[in-house]
This record gives C-alpha cells, structure tokens and sequence, in this order.
C-alpha cells in the first residue's frame, strides 16, 4: 500500500510531473497550438496508467478544452504556463495565462458555478442549443463529463490561474 503524502494544510500533495511554458503571442498565433501541446502532455503523463490509450484520449480532449479557454485571451503580452502534477488517480492541470480584469472576473463566476446539482442541467441546457461553445461550456463540461473540479488560484499580475482536478482513472464512463 502506497503512502500518501498531504502538505500542511492537509490537502493531499500532487507530485509535478511536467511543465510547458511559452509566451501568449507564440501561443495564440496559431490555432493548432492547441492540438500539439494537449497531444504532447498527454503522451508524457499516459504511461504508466491502467489503459494508457484511453488516459491519453481523454486527458488530451480535457486539456485541450482549456488550452482553447486560454486561446481566447484578450490579453496580448505575458507567459502561458500549464503544468501537470499527479496524486494517486487525479491528476492536476495548473494553467495560468495572462487575461483582462473582466476576463478574470468572469472565470471566477463560471468556475463558482460549475459545481453543484444545477451543474448538469447547465450543462444540457447549454450544449441543447444551437449555439458554439463558450469558456463557461467548456467548463461546465469538465465538471459533468470528466468529473472535474475547478478553482481559480491568484496569479501574479495580470494573469490568472484555473486549477482543474482531473480523476481520469477512476472515471467509470
């Protein structure tokens, strides 16, 4: 049985696994950025699970969703850091990128109501529509689909930082 190590606040530790970080011009000056950077994480944390090829699909869809969360910036100077730690079957996808003070305010409201039971139907009152996904969407999913939770952390600047908790191998879908 493996030990499990928690940090002062009694929260479990996340061990770091791997980090990306490029400035946002780079990032957001093509879209397939996106595709190539969820890919590679994914590639790099998928090894040792259980069924590898299923962690690599859903771990590259999941951070590619977040990854396209930070695409969206209106923020045009600053770094784009994700980093992904692991704890037992969760891993944590740490993405901080530079945003505007309204863009901040925003993700603190959308990630305050992507938890709860009225999540879901959110979610399915939302993807029902004939509209394109939004941030918020993209969010609400994480927490229905993927079983994610979400926080926004401070982050120095004028940057913010979403916090996403991804229990991937444990996901019974």
């Amino acid at each position: 049985m493996r030990s499990v190590h928690h940090d002062t606040a009694g929260q479990p530790t996340f061990e770091p696994m791997i980090q990306i970080d490029m400035e946002i011009k780079t990032f957001v000056s093509a879209w397939k950025h996106c595709d190539y950077v969820s890919t590679y994480m994914a590639r790099m944390i998928s090894q040792n699970r259980s069924d590898s090829v299923r962690h690599l699909n859903l771990f590259s869809s999941a951070f590619n969703e977040l990854l396209e969360v930070a695409f969206r910036t209106r923020h045009a100077d600053g770094e784009l850091a994700c980093r992904v730690s692991r704890h037992g079957a969760t891993d944590r996808i740490e993405l901080t990128f530079p945003c505007v003070p309204e863009e901040r305010q925003f993700y603190e409201k959308a990630v305050s109501q992507v938890a709860g039971s009225e999540a879901r139907e959110r979610y399915l009152n939302s993807v029902s529509g004939d509209l394109a996904p939004s941030r918020e969407v993209v969010l609400l999913e994480l927490a229905v689909d993927y079983n994610a939770t979400l926080r926004v952390e401070e982050a120095e600047g004028d940057a913010i930082k979403l916090v996403v908790d991804l229990p991937l191998e444990g996901l019974q879908h």
